[in-house]
């Protein structure tokens, strides 16, 4: 599965207005719901000072950042698990992403209809039910899976005996765990999962046991608060889930990436009190709830911030940059960037004795830059 970023949300909350300043590619953003049918997939790439700082000692010709994968998902409404308001096709489309960027109204504008039961009914700004109207439909979306996976899993057991149910142990177990809290509307996220409960239902994709994150989309006039009554509903909801809130005004954002200059954008942003822009840190949000971390390579040619999981060893993240790397994986020669910031050049770092080498077993640290030797024998 593509690790990618779905932007979910009600209609007219705001989802294709930050993917378009996202993505800097015109996404549909008229005001009348499922004005988005088809998932809008754009590539992002997310902003690195780290990046930045080798190329300023490099000098290189090339500077290639990592970047994140957002699909803009068209809006959710109340009996969306049912088909309402082309629930299914979306639920599907939600169901391949791996993080959810949950989208909140939360600014008032009698100009744009907000729609939460359905399209033609304008319903009140309010956080709250628009979340729960969410979470309800995405946790009567994973119980449908549930169910029907239930069967097999009765069927399996009456045919095959005690063997059979040894087999389905941790998928037994976890749906007994999460059932009840589905049907109450909420996520299967919030339930405590053994490492085998995970496995055991790791093959139904569910919906709300994904990461997730709340993006607040506010009006110009909060910027510079950073909050309203809407936010901290927000803010209280996303505790009890376990989830971050990134706050964003998606107007500011999609008239930011109209600026080119840097010291324009940079003026445009500190004339609301903004040191970088949401979209900075929703992108970097995403990329690292996603399990994404990165390390570097650097030289005259290019400076390149390249993506591995967390986790991942020395010959993964080389075989990042070429299969033969990890084939012929012999060692990799490393520092940091904090190391090439405090002394200055790659020479200085081996006369400080910080020039390190490592081998199989060694796990990438964020942040890593790296150097690999290999021998392919054809």
């Amino acid at each position: 599965m593509k690790l990618t970023c779905g932007i979910v949300g009600l209609p007219n909350v705001g989802k294709s207005t930050i993917f378009s300043a996202l993505t800097k590619a015109p996404a549909a953003a008229e005001n009348y719901p499922f004005c988005t049918i088809d998932p809008n997939v754009g590539v992002v790439e997310l902003p690195d000072e780290r990046l930045d700082f080798m190329a300023s000692v490099f000098q290189p010709k090339k500077k290639i950042p990592a970047t994140v994968d957002f699909v803009d998902i068209a809006g959710l409404i109340k009996g969306a698990s049912q088909g309402e308001g082309l629930g299914n096709q979306f639920l599907a489309n939600i169901r391949e992403t791996s993080v959810i960027a949950h989208v909140v109204r939360c600014f008032d504008n009698p100009d744009i209809q907000h729609v939460r039961d359905d399209a033609k009914t304008d319903a009140p700004i309010d956080p709250e039910s628009d979340i729960l109207t969410i979470n309800y439909e995405l946790c009567q979306a994973d119980l449908d899976t549930i169910n029907k996976r239930q069967d097999k899993v009765t069927r399996a057991i009456r045919a095959m005996g005690k063997e059979e149910e040894k087999k389905y142990s941790g998928y037994l177990s976890a749906v007994k765990k999460l059932i009840p809290v589905l049907q109450e509307g909420k996520c299967a996220r919030e339930v405590e999962l053994t490492d085998e409960e995970k496995a055991g239902i790791y093959d139904l994709h569910l919906l709300t046991v994904k990461p997730q994150l709340f993006v607040c989309n506010i009006d110009e006039d909060t910027i510079e608060a950073g909050t309203n009554k809407y936010v901290e509903t927000v803010k209280k909801m996303a505790a009890a889930e376990k989830s971050e809130v990134i706050v964003i005004c998606g107007k500011f954002e999609s008239d930011l990436v109209e600026i080119t200059d840097p010291n324009d954008r940079k003026e445009f942003m500190e004339s609301v009190g903004l040191k970088e822009s949401g979209l900075t840190v929703l992108a970097r949000a995403a990329y690292h709830l996603m399990g994404l971390r990165t390390f570097f390579t650097g030289g005259p040619d290019e400076c390149r911030a390249w993506t591995i999981h967390n986790g991942d060893k020395a010959p993964q993240a080389a075989g990042v940059i070429h299969t033969d790397f990890e084939k012929g994986f012999i060692k990799a020669e490393a520092y940091t960037v904090d190391d090439l910031r405090q002394y200055g050049s790659e020479e200085k770092i081996k006369e400080a004795g910080k020039y390190r080498t490592e081998g199989k077993e060694y796990v990438v640290q964020d942040g890593d830059v790296l150097f690999f030797k290999f021998n392919v024998t054809k």
